[in-house]
């Protein structure tokens, strides 16, 4: 019976243990988005020549209100093996900031790069 509620009472402080450190690494705000202050086509046009010159071919680009949606694949790189998978990233235009959202963390370096040029 001592150990049945010794093991419940250590399972119980383990819980309350990872539940308050789980609530302090999500309290922390970090988020992957960036925000830049300029109009959507500058925004798009340095990422159309990211992409380019990292060897991605853009497919499309739609705009759907404010945000924009730029359809890439990786090209073949000369080795003849076909064109990558579809991809997208998505600038979204709030007031008078770009955000650039779910782009590939090589890309989204090399945007920042040249944003800040």
């Amino acid at each position: 019976m001592r150990v049945l509620r010794q093991l419940l009472w250590s399972t119980l402080a383990v819980v309350a243990l990872f539940g308050v450190t789980a609530g302090t690494v999500n309290a922390q705000g970090k988020s992957k988005d960036k925000p830049y202050r300029m109009s959507s086509d500058k925004a798009l046009t340095v990422t159309r020549t990211v992409l380019v010159e990292q060897g991605y071919h853009v497919v499309r680009v739609e705009r759907v209100g404010a945000t924009q949606v730029i359809y890439f694949r990786r090209g073949n790189n000369g080795r003849g093996k076909g064109k990558g998978p579809l991809q997208r990233m998505v600038i979204r235009t709030v007031r008078d900031r770009v955000f650039f959202e779910e782009a590939e963390p090589s890309v989204l370096v090399n945007i920042d790069v040249k944003l800040k040029l």
